[in-house]
């Protein structure tokens, strides 16, 4: 039996199957994906974000299966979004967790806040080093601390996230007709107000426990799983 392909797009963290530890189990089901993002790679110096080669990386992902489910965090929901306004015809589904999309709610509150909070911060990471960037980053966007950078890897993921690009600079729209599912941990009102707008133009809305990694839940994991399979089911159920 043909296995329905669904591609994973990690976010800022770790990345490929690392990026999906609740999810590896799919791989029985479906034809899973866990893809890489340009410029991550285990030895490889990080590289300049580019989201053109996110979104090419994708698309890539499902033209040889004729399509397939997309399943993407944080800063991943963009060269999600994008495959799908470029070729909504490979789209199953779009599955946006904890999605940094703030293009689609640019002047909505919570939105405004976080990129006055971070853009200074973005602006300035040509004159930061990497390990300074990233402590006010995460200062900034999670009001947490960060780890030393006493390993190669911590070293690469720190210098990794001063060359993302903004998020809020993405030219974002709503793809009608591809079903949505946005999952929150409820945590922090940006990922709350982004979710509610995409909600209010059709998409199914679930939160679940886990911060800012809802998918690690049991229930975060569920939901992606149910709305997946309930999809697949709907895509037989009108090719029979």
């Amino acid at each position: 039996m043909h296995k329905q392909r669904v591609v994973f797009v990690h976010g800022l963290g770790s990345f490929g199957a690392a990026a999906w530890p609740k999810q590896h189990g799919m791989a029985l089901a479906y034809d899973a994906l866990f893809l890489r993002r340009h410029g991550f790679d285990a030895v490889a110096e990080p590289t300049e974000s580019n989201v053109a080669a996110d979104v090419a990386i994708v698309i890539n992902a499902l033209i040889d299966s004729g399509g397939g489910h997309i399943v993407a965090h944080e800063q991943g929901a963009i060269s999600a979004m994008l495959a799908a306004i470029e070729h909504p015809d490979l789209v199953h589904s779009l599955t946006l967790v904890e999605p940094a999309c703030l293009s689609l709610t640019a002047e909505l509150p919570a939105t405004g806040s976080h990129r006055a909070l971070m853009e200074p911060l973005f602006d300035a990471r040509t004159q930061l080093n990497d390990a300074d960037y990233q402590r006010e980053y995460f200062r900034r966007a999670f009001s947490a601390e960060t780890g030393g950078l006493d390993t190669a890897e911590a070293r690469r993921s720190a210098r990794r996230l001063r060359l993302q690009a903004p998020p809020w600079e993405a030219p974002l729209q709503i793809v009608p007709g591809v079903p949505t599912l946005v999952l929150t941990g409820g945590w922090e009102p940006l990922y709350e107000e982004i979710a509610g707008y995409l909600q209010e133009t059709g998409a199914l809305r679930r939160v679940a426990a886990g911060g800012h990694r809802p998918q690690d839940s049991v229930d975060g994991d569920q939901a992606i799983r149910s709305f997946i399979a309930d999809v697949g089911r709907a895509r037989s159920a009108q090719a029979s």
